[in-house]
């Protein structure tokens, strides 16, 4: 079998952050395979295939990459950010597990949107930290509400995906008023819209200002730990333990 597969990381939005090993292979793909956004940021070329699909389809976009590769082909699965947070490494996976013939993979990993928003705010996630994902699409919000009073509890910085969209838009609020309980209206919290592109925009606030509206799907959420503080324009999170 002459055909392989890479899922890659884009990183965060701009294409200066994508890294040369990504782009190395995109350069040497036949098929570009992803959700309609990420496969829309590949150029096109003579030789190149884009298969974009909708968002709520990951394991049959794997299951297509494995076939083209199957057949040949050098496909490139894209995926935002990093591949392997909350993105398309794990779905290839899943799709594997069925398979008795396994390609050639490669998984080239890229900035995250949750590190790129930390180095615009400043070291947010300087200590021990956690990522959630908010979206109950593929858990129950009984399992989200558990990890986020658990996380509270253990006093760890937080970074938040997919917080609020059209279609679940209470989830957030309801988020955000439980870690006013288990935190407290002072802790400082960030929101990073669509870093590194022209949209990029940041604020900092505390969790008793802060609004559900102010997030959507291209933002990532910050929240500090209970020793996080600002200096200057920066918000930082102290290494040492007090």
């Amino acid at each position: 079998m002459s055909g392989w597969v890479v899922v890659a990381g884009l990183g965060p939005g701009a294409d200066h952050l994508v890294t040369p090993e990504v782009r190395a292979a995109l350069d040497e793909a036949t098929d570009v395979v992803g959700y309609i956004p990420y496969v829309a940021r590949v150029a096109p070329r003579k030789g190149l295939t884009l298969h974009p699909s909708d968002n709520r389809v990951e394991v049959e976009r794997a299951r297509l990459a494995l076939d083209l590769a199957e057949s040949g082909r050098r496909v490139v699965v894209v995926s935002s950010g990093d591949p392997g947070v909350f993105a398309m490494a794990s779905a290839l996976f899943e799709a594997l597990e069925d398979r008795t013939v396994m390609p050639e993979i490669r998984i080239l990993p890229g900035i995250t949107a949750m590190l790129a928003a930390a180095a615009r705010i400043g070291a947010p996630l300087g200590h021990d930290f956690c990522a959630i994902n908010l979206s109950d699409n593929l858990k129950p919000w009984a399992l989200i509400e558990r990890r986020l009073r658990l996380a509270a509890e253990a006093d760890f910085a937080m970074a938040f995906y997919n917080p609020r969209s059209k279609a679940r838009p209470e989830g957030f609020a309801r988020a955000l008023n439980i870690l006013r309980e288990c935190c407290g209206p002072d802790r400082l919290i960030s929101f990073a819209r669509a870093v590194s592109t022209p949209d990029e925009v940041i604020q900092t606030t505390t969790l008793s200002k802060a609004l559900p509206e102010m997030a959507d799907m291209r933002t990532v959420v910050i929240l500090g730990n209970s020793a996080t503080r600002r200096a200057g324009s920066w918000i930082y999170t102290p290494r040492s333990v007090p």
